[in-house]
């Protein structure tokens, strides 16, 4: 038996395990312009499960498709299950969860939700470098992060290209005017190994410290949230940092393409590289290309 995954562009990736096909998020359909993997959420034609880490668009847009189109059952935090009900999928649907949970998804396969935290997106408007040493922002209050994400999103609806605008503005039914809804990990215990998903660069550490799973999905995108405050160095920094927490035998990235140009950017992988080999050297980075069904783990 073997576990393959294939990258679907941003965060998202589609685990065929065991028999079973697990989405990791949902976000498949990119602006006109925008690099990806040509397809859209209609191109998903089976799923079990779905497994959303948080409730932006950019991680739960499509999942109100592909639920209805496959059977899928959506897993995710009680405001991604409120705004997929708003969008029309049934409650017997999806499940929610806020980190501490264990659900069985059959076939000998075996998820373990963790509480988690989203990248400081309030801290910048443009993209971060991977290199790029980010310090100061700490101690900043819940007032102001709101004060910054409001002109954050003034800054996207008016200085981002139409068509980016236009594919904001259709992205509304998967999308949160109440946040990301509390991150989530997930650990997925499969006959073939484990695997961590994560979609945005935050982590508590004492949370993480130890988990040990065979391959860690590790969101390399913004700057990195570390125990509720903005990391005082850079992207490749954080990366190796959780890398040692973890432990893995293989690191897999994810939101590290150029998703939505004019906010995003292409995250440059040699910084990344050079920081796990000094400090994770016997880890193995995996680069993968869009949808090439990469086997992870098994023989």
């Amino acid at each position: 038996m073997t576990t393959t995954i294939d990258w679907y562009g941003c965060a998202t990736f589609g685990v065929r395990t065991a028999g079973l096909h697990i989405l990791l998020d949902a976000y498949i359909d990119r602006a006109p312009f925008a690099v990806g993997p040509g397809l859209r959420a209609e191109d998903i034609t089976d799923s079990d499960w779905i497994l959303v880490g948080h409730s932006h668009f950019d991680h739960l847009y499509g999942a109100e498709r592909i639920i209805p189109a496959t059977g899928a059952t959506l897993i995710g935090s009680y405001e991604s299950v409120r705004v997929m009900e708003r969008a029309g999928v049934a409650l017997d649907q999806m499940i929610c969860v806020a980190g501490g949970e264990t659900i069985e998804l059959g076939n000998d396969v075996t998820l373990h939700v963790y509480p988690s935290l989203h990248s400081c997106v309030w801290s910048h408007t443009g993209g971060v470098g991977a290199d790029d040493v980010c310090l100061g922002d700490l101690g900043v209050t819940w007032h102001q992060q709101q004060q910054r994400l409001q002109e954050l999103t003034t800054y996207m609806l008016t200085e981002l290209a139409p068509e980016a605008i236009e594919h904001l503005i259709g992205s509304a039914p998967g999308h949160s005017e109440r946040g990301d809804g509390g991150a989530l990990v997930f650990v997925l215990d499969t006959p073939d190994g484990s695997l961590l998903f994560q979609d945005t660069s935050g982590h508590w550490s004492g949370v993480l410290h130890g988990l040990a799973p065979d391959v860690a999905i590790i969101a390399a995108a913004g700057r990195a949230n570390i125990d509720g405050q903005p990391i005082q160095g850079t992207l490749a920094e954080f990366v190796a940092l959780q890398t040692e927490l973890l432990a893995p035998g293989k690191v897999i990235l994810g939101h590290h393409d150029n998703w939505l140009p004019g906010f995003s950017q292409d995250t440059d992988i040699e910084p990344i590289r050079r920081e796990l080999h000094k400090r994770c050297p016997g880890v193995d980075l995996i680069e993968l290309g869009y949808v090439d069904a990469t086997t992870i783990l098994g023989n």
